[in-house]
């Protein structure tokens, strides 16, 4: 079975032989995909840790998983460690 892009190209591309009521289906599973992109469904207890970790670091759910899969990542090497100079300025923040 064609991925939703797929059909909705393929509806592009021949548009005036497709029916309203097809082009609304797409369109309808089109917009699922889009809102759903974004959410990350996590088991109960990895819920409230997250929900524990968002209101410690005032963060919103989303930037709390962008700090926490970050932070693994330098952590194992998979991006570079931003360190701070011992000797450098760092402008009242650290």
């Amino acid at each position: 079975m064609p991925d939703t892009a797929a059909l909705l190209e393929d509806a592009a591309n021949r548009i005036d032989e497709i029916s309203t009521r097809d082009l609304q289906i797409m369109l309808r599973r089109a917009a699922l995909l889009v809102r759903n992109a974004g959410s990350i469904a996590l088991d109960d207890d990895t819920e409230e840790a997250l929900r524990n970790v968002s209101s410690e670091l005032v963060l919103t759910r989303e930037d709390a998983i962008r700090f926490i899969v970050r932070e693994w990542m330098e952590k194992n090497t998979y991006l570079p460690v931003h360190e701070l100079d011992e000797d450098g300025d760092v402008d009242g923040r650290a």
